[in-house]
């Protein structure tokens, strides 16, 4: 026979009604929060996505806008007419109708303007005696002429200034000396600020 005492249980606590509702509000007050940190989480998370798929259509717009204005930027191309007595200038855009022009060349070349109206074009009087003044440069090569045109495009009037570079050579003659011919144009720069007579210059004397 065991005589070892039994333990005695201790009593379990009881809680009362009070304690009760207290961690009940406790656990829903709990449950509460997370549902609400758990929905602004997803909100965050969402306004994160949005403002991200706004970013990007807002940078696909720019860029379509920019591939857009660049496809109709103003442009010139030239070809040269008859034996290159002149060279007729179009825009690279049927869209684009030229107006006027304001033709600008190294001030050694030509000393002042020319303009067109209605008919874009180079012609080769306009420098031929000012390459021959020019010296070593006046063989065959390429003059810089600052061009500013007033052109249509949309029903609304715009401006382009740009500077070109003109290719020439000259072909003996047995009378008459050589004979300076215009041979096409190419872009240098465009969108030219300020003085285009001063823009003319720079090219031709950093060209030399």
């Amino acid at each position: 026979m065991n005589d070892t005492p039994r333990k005695k249980r201790l009593p379990l606590p009881w809680l009362s009604l009070a304690e009760i509702v207290g961690v009940a509000a406790l656990v829903l007050a709990g449950l509460g929060y997370w549902d609400s940190h758990r929905e602004r989480i997803q909100q965050d998370r969402q306004r994160i996505e949005s403002e991200r798929d706004k970013a990007a259509e807002e940078r696909r717009r720019a860029a379509d806008a920019q591939a857009a204005a660049q496809k109709l930027a103003f442009l010139m191309t030239g070809a040269a007419e008859g034996e290159g007595d002149k060279v007729r200038l179009t825009s690279v855009h049927a869209e684009q109708v030229i107006q006027t022009q304001t033709l600008w060349f190294p001030t050694l070349v030509r000393a002042d303007s020319a303009t067109t109206t209605g008919n874009p074009r180079i012609e080769a009087g306009w420098i031929d005696a000012g390459l021959r003044k020019a010296g070593g440069r006046s063989d065959n090569g390429r003059v810089p002429v600052a061009i500013e045109t007033v052109f249509i495009q949309d029903g609304q009037i715009r401006t382009d200034r740009s500077v070109y570079l003109l290719g020439y050579s000259r072909h003996g003659r047995l009378i008459g000396g050589p004979k300076l011919e215009l041979e096409g144009l190419s872009l240098a720069r465009r969108g030219v600020s300020g003085d285009l007579q001063a823009a003319a210059n720079g090219y031709w004397i950093g060209r030399g």
